[in-house]
């Protein structure tokens, strides 16, 4: 049986080691990125490399998108040269990004009508579920496209979930970031008030893990703060950016989400102290300043 041709666009943090993935499963793959040497990467693995979006939809029976933000997935779908000048009959279009779900719906509404369909699924894990295809993906949009491409998702995915309409993904997404924000600023609190407190934070890590606290978080984060590693697996500039997208879509909702605003304010201290390319758990920085009490890396 003939796979799939597959398209992928936006080989970064993410996207590159699932377009990788995608490659070593067996399915013929061009792709496209800003910066061409991502692509070279992936053509010396076998892909074939596409001069625009337009080409990559195209030449493909599924493309997929992983951008930064919401202006840019819109500009790629129905900007010029974009998916929708390559749209054909029957083609798929998956959206791995994290953007607003009104923007996820007016995509969906354009390219419906050309006959594509379309589903949000931004996804969670990290690099190191991208490396090892174990994210969890959070699908919006129409079933029977999701039963199409289910087996390529599974590729990259261990969790895969049809979560509802268009758009009900990337608000599922934008529900995960908040618990994940919240839980950053949690850790950071904990650590450094157990240290000054005059306890050794790695045994209370070790101690709460045991109980309700325990958490993704706690069960990986802490141990790279003590090594003193802070490089990302999810920059603290994109956290900063979904919660953008979370106080966005609240407000045309007439919602109030105190302790989001509150994260979201953090967060964009840290980025205006040019921190935002640390890791997530990197928001410590900012309890660390307000306390003028520095996490030790050196305790055991």
């Amino acid at each position: 049986m003939t796979k799939l041709r597959l398209g992928y666009i936006g080989l970064g943090r993410m996207g590159k080691p699932m377009a990788i993935n995608l490659l070593k499963a067996g399915y013929p793959l061009i792709v496209h990125n800003r910066s061409r040497g991502k692509v070279q990467e992936l053509v010396n693995l076998g892909a074939l490399a596409a001069t625009s979006p337009k080409q990559v939809a195209a030449e493909s029976d599924v493309v997929f998108t992983n951008l930064p933000d919401t202006p840019d997935v819109l500009a790629v779908a129905l900007g010029k040269d974009g998916i929708i000048e390559g749209a054909h009959e029957g083609l798929i279009c998956i959206d791995n990004s994290t953007i607003k779900p009104s923007a996820s719906r007016e995509i969906y509404a354009a390219l419906k009508p050309l006959g594509m369909s379309c589903l949000d699924a931004p996804v969670s894990g990290g690099d190191i579920g991208a490396q090892q295809g174990t994210l969890a993906i959070m699908v919006g949009g129409d079933a029977d496209a999701l039963e199409k491409v289910m087996p390529i998702l599974q590729v990259i995915g261990k969790t895969i979930t049809h979560v509802g309409g268009p758009g009900s993904g990337q608000v599922a997404k934008a529900a995960n970031q908040i618990m994940v924000a919240a839980q950053m600023v949690a850790m950071g609190e904990l650590l450094i008030f157990a240290q000054k407190a005059g306890a050794n934070p790695r045994k209370v890590v070790e101690a709460i893990k045991g109980g309700a606290a325990q958490c993704w978080t706690l069960d990986v984060k802490p141990q790279r703060l003590f090594a003193g590693n802070r490089e990302p697996g999810f920059r603290s500039a994109l956290q900063a950016k979904d919660l953008n997208i979370i106080m966005e879509t609240a407000r045309e909702y007439g919602l109030s989400l105190p302790s989001v605003a509150l994260d979201n304010q953090l967060y964009a201290a840290l980025c205006a102290m040019d921190l935002g390319e640390l890791d997530n758990s990197g928001i410590i920085s900012i309890i660390e300043t307000l306390n003028n009490e520095a996490l030790r890396i050196d305790e055991e």
